[in-house]
Protein backbone atom coordinates (compact mmCIF):
# COMPACT_ATOMS: atom_id res chain seq x y z
CA UNK A 1 0.00 0.00 0.00
CA UNK A 2 1.02 3.61 -0.52
CA UNK A 3 0.67 6.34 2.07
CA UNK A 4 1.31 9.99 1.21
CA UNK A 5 1.86 12.49 4.00
CA UNK A 6 2.09 16.07 2.74
CA UNK A 7 3.06 18.97 4.96
CA UNK A 8 2.22 22.53 3.90
CA UNK A 9 5.29 24.65 3.23
CA UNK A 10 5.61 27.83 5.30
CA UNK A 11 2.12 27.35 6.71
CA UNK A 12 2.66 29.98 9.40
CA UNK A 13 2.76 32.68 6.72
CA UNK A 14 0.03 31.28 4.50
CA UNK A 15 -3.61 30.31 4.77
CA UNK A 16 -4.60 26.70 5.40
CA UNK A 17 -4.52 25.01 2.00
CA UNK A 18 -5.34 21.46 3.11
CA UNK A 19 -9.07 21.51 2.40
CA UNK A 20 -8.74 22.96 -1.10
CA UNK A 21 -5.90 20.55 -1.95
CA UNK A 22 -7.94 17.55 -0.79
CA UNK A 23 -10.87 18.76 -2.89
CA UNK A 24 -8.60 19.05 -5.93
CA UNK A 25 -7.16 15.56 -5.44
CA UNK A 26 -10.61 13.98 -5.04
CA UNK A 27 -11.93 15.82 -8.11
CA UNK A 28 -8.90 14.66 -10.10
CA UNK A 29 -9.25 10.99 -9.07
CA UNK A 30 -12.54 10.32 -7.25
CA UNK A 31 -11.91 6.60 -6.78
CA UNK A 32 -8.17 6.71 -6.12
CA UNK A 33 -8.19 6.50 -2.34
CA UNK A 34 -8.69 3.46 -0.13
CA UNK A 35 -10.02 5.78 2.59
CA UNK A 36 -11.17 9.42 2.32
CA UNK A 37 -8.17 11.80 2.38
CA UNK A 38 -7.72 13.42 5.78
CA UNK A 39 -6.33 16.66 7.13
CA UNK A 40 -4.18 15.82 10.13
CA UNK A 41 -2.05 17.86 12.53
CA UNK A 42 -3.48 21.14 11.25
CA UNK A 43 -1.48 21.70 8.08
CA UNK A 44 -0.91 18.12 6.90
CA UNK A 45 -2.70 15.91 4.40
CA UNK A 46 -2.68 12.12 4.60
CA UNK A 47 -3.67 9.83 1.72
CA UNK A 48 -3.99 6.05 1.52
CA UNK A 49 -3.75 4.68 -2.02
CA UNK A 50 -3.57 1.14 -3.33
CA UNK A 51 -2.67 1.80 -6.99
CA UNK A 52 0.75 3.00 -8.12
CA UNK A 53 -0.55 5.14 -11.00
CA UNK A 54 -2.96 7.01 -8.72
CA UNK A 55 -0.16 7.46 -6.21
CA UNK A 56 2.05 9.07 -8.83
CA UNK A 57 -0.82 11.31 -9.97
CA UNK A 58 -1.34 12.54 -6.40
CA UNK A 59 2.37 13.22 -5.89
CA UNK A 60 2.55 15.20 -9.13
CA UNK A 61 -0.53 17.25 -8.25
CA UNK A 62 0.75 18.07 -4.77
CA UNK A 63 4.19 19.00 -6.07
CA UNK A 64 2.85 21.11 -8.94
CA UNK A 65 0.93 23.31 -6.50
CA UNK A 66 4.24 24.35 -4.94
CA UNK A 67 2.81 24.36 -1.43
CA UNK A 68 3.68 20.91 -0.07
CA UNK A 69 6.55 18.77 1.13
CA UNK A 70 5.56 15.26 0.09
CA UNK A 71 6.53 12.03 1.80
CA UNK A 72 5.68 8.69 0.21
CA UNK A 73 5.61 5.60 2.39
CA UNK A 74 5.37 2.09 0.95
CA UNK A 75 4.54 -0.94 3.06
CA UNK A 76 1.85 -2.74 4.97
CA UNK A 77 -1.25 -1.24 6.53
CA UNK A 78 -3.09 -2.81 9.40
CA UNK A 79 -6.41 -4.38 8.41
CA UNK A 80 -9.32 -4.20 8.63
CA UNK A 81 -9.15 -0.57 7.68
CA UNK A 82 -10.77 1.93 10.07
CA UNK A 83 -13.32 4.54 9.05
CA UNK A 84 -10.78 7.31 8.42
CA UNK A 85 -7.21 7.65 7.19
CA UNK A 86 -6.07 9.39 10.36
CA UNK A 87 -7.07 6.31 12.37
CA UNK A 88 -5.17 3.87 10.15
CA UNK A 89 -1.79 2.45 11.19
CA UNK A 90 0.98 0.30 9.85
CA UNK A 91 4.44 0.32 8.40
CA UNK A 92 3.48 2.43 5.39
CA UNK A 93 2.25 5.22 7.68
CA UNK A 94 5.46 5.17 9.70
CA UNK A 95 7.49 5.25 6.48
CA UNK A 96 5.47 8.19 5.14
CA UNK A 97 6.08 10.12 8.37
CA UNK A 98 9.84 9.56 8.07
CA UNK A 99 9.69 10.50 4.38
CA UNK A 100 7.89 13.83 4.84
CA UNK A 101 10.35 14.90 7.53
CA UNK A 102 13.19 14.24 5.11
CA UNK A 103 11.33 15.81 2.20
CA UNK A 104 11.38 19.19 3.95
CA UNK A 105 15.17 19.25 3.54
CA UNK A 106 15.32 18.29 -0.14
CA UNK A 107 15.36 20.50 -3.22
CA UNK A 108 12.30 18.81 -4.70
CA UNK A 109 10.43 18.67 -1.36
CA UNK A 110 9.94 14.93 -1.91
CA UNK A 111 11.21 11.76 -0.27
CA UNK A 112 10.34 8.06 -0.34
CA UNK A 113 10.65 5.49 2.43
CA UNK A 114 9.68 1.82 2.67
CA UNK A 115 8.63 -0.01 5.81
CA UNK A 116 11.14 -2.80 5.11
CA UNK A 117 14.57 -2.28 3.57
CA UNK A 118 14.48 -2.48 -0.22
CA UNK A 119 17.60 -1.86 -2.28
CA UNK A 120 15.54 -0.43 -5.14
CA UNK A 121 13.97 2.38 -3.10
CA UNK A 122 16.81 4.96 -3.31
CA UNK A 123 16.97 4.62 -7.10
CA UNK A 124 13.21 5.00 -7.47
CA UNK A 125 13.31 8.08 -5.24
CA UNK A 126 16.08 9.54 -7.40
CA UNK A 127 14.09 9.00 -10.60
CA UNK A 128 10.96 10.53 -9.09
CA UNK A 129 12.99 13.48 -7.88
CA UNK A 130 14.40 14.04 -11.38
CA UNK A 131 10.87 14.13 -12.80
CA UNK A 132 9.68 16.55 -10.13
CA UNK A 133 12.63 18.89 -10.68
CA UNK A 134 12.03 18.78 -14.45
CA UNK A 135 8.41 19.81 -13.89
CA UNK A 136 9.46 22.43 -11.35
CA UNK A 137 11.43 24.27 -14.04
CA UNK A 138 8.50 24.35 -16.46
CA UNK A 139 7.24 27.80 -17.48
CA UNK A 140 3.56 28.87 -17.35
CA UNK A 141 3.49 28.74 -21.16
CA UNK A 142 4.89 25.22 -21.02
CA UNK A 143 2.21 24.13 -18.57
CA UNK A 144 -0.49 25.77 -20.67
CA UNK A 145 0.50 23.93 -23.85
CA UNK A 146 1.23 20.72 -21.98
CA UNK A 147 -2.11 20.58 -20.20
CA UNK A 148 -3.89 20.86 -23.54
CA UNK A 149 -1.57 18.24 -25.02
CA UNK A 150 -2.29 15.84 -22.17
CA UNK A 151 -6.03 16.37 -22.65
CA UNK A 152 -5.66 14.73 -26.05
CA UNK A 153 -5.75 17.78 -28.33
CA UNK A 154 -3.71 17.73 -31.52
CA UNK A 155 -1.02 20.38 -31.89
CA UNK A 156 -3.10 22.18 -34.54
CA UNK A 157 -6.00 22.44 -32.08
CA UNK A 158 -3.67 23.60 -29.31
CA UNK A 159 -2.31 26.28 -31.61
CA UNK A 160 -5.82 27.47 -32.46
CA UNK A 161 -6.80 27.51 -28.79
CA UNK A 162 -3.74 29.53 -27.75
CA UNK A 163 -3.60 31.75 -30.82
CA UNK A 164 -0.08 30.69 -31.75
CA UNK A 165 1.49 28.67 -34.55
CA UNK A 166 1.89 24.90 -34.48
CA UNK A 167 5.64 25.50 -34.53
CA UNK A 168 5.36 27.55 -31.35
CA UNK A 169 3.32 24.76 -29.74
CA UNK A 170 6.01 22.25 -30.68
CA UNK A 171 8.70 24.50 -29.19
CA UNK A 172 6.76 24.92 -25.93
CA UNK A 173 6.23 21.19 -25.58
CA UNK A 174 9.89 20.51 -26.35
CA UNK A 175 11.09 23.08 -23.82
CA UNK A 176 8.70 21.66 -21.22
CA UNK A 177 9.95 18.12 -21.89
CA UNK A 178 6.40 16.78 -22.02
CA UNK A 179 7.26 13.81 -24.19
CA UNK A 180 10.09 12.89 -21.82
CA UNK A 181 7.62 12.96 -18.94
CA UNK A 182 5.08 10.89 -20.84
CA UNK A 183 7.73 8.26 -21.52
CA UNK A 184 8.94 8.25 -17.91
CA UNK A 185 5.63 8.00 -16.10
CA UNK A 186 4.66 4.43 -17.09
CA UNK A 187 8.14 3.24 -16.12
CA UNK A 188 7.87 4.96 -12.73
CA UNK A 189 4.46 3.38 -12.16
CA UNK A 190 5.93 -0.08 -12.85
CA UNK A 191 8.79 0.58 -10.43
CA UNK A 192 6.38 1.70 -7.71
CA UNK A 193 4.28 -1.42 -8.30
CA UNK A 194 7.37 -3.60 -7.90
CA UNK A 195 8.28 -1.77 -4.72
CA UNK A 196 4.77 -2.23 -3.35
CA UNK A 197 4.72 -5.94 -4.17
CA UNK A 198 8.08 -6.63 -2.56
CA UNK A 199 8.32 -9.76 -0.38
CA UNK A 200 8.08 -7.84 2.87
CA UNK A 201 5.21 -5.47 2.14
CA UNK A 202 2.62 -6.92 -0.20
CA UNK A 203 -0.57 -4.86 -0.55
CA UNK A 204 -2.91 -7.39 1.02
CA UNK A 205 -0.88 -8.38 4.06
CA UNK A 206 -2.06 -7.62 7.58
CA UNK A 207 0.43 -5.39 9.32
CA UNK A 208 1.16 -6.32 12.91
CA UNK A 209 3.06 -3.14 13.77
CA UNK A 210 1.47 -0.56 16.02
Amino acid sequence: MFVITADQIDSRNDHDRAREMIAQLVAQSPNAFSLPPDQTAGDEIQLLVSAADRTLDAILALHRSGHWSVGLGVGTVRTPLPASTRQATGGAFIAARDAVLRAKRTEAHFALEVSQTDAAAPGIEALLTMLLLLRQRRTPHGWQAGDLFESGLAQTDIAASLGITTGAVSQRLKAAQYRVEQAARPALVRLLEQLDHGPNHGPNETDTTA
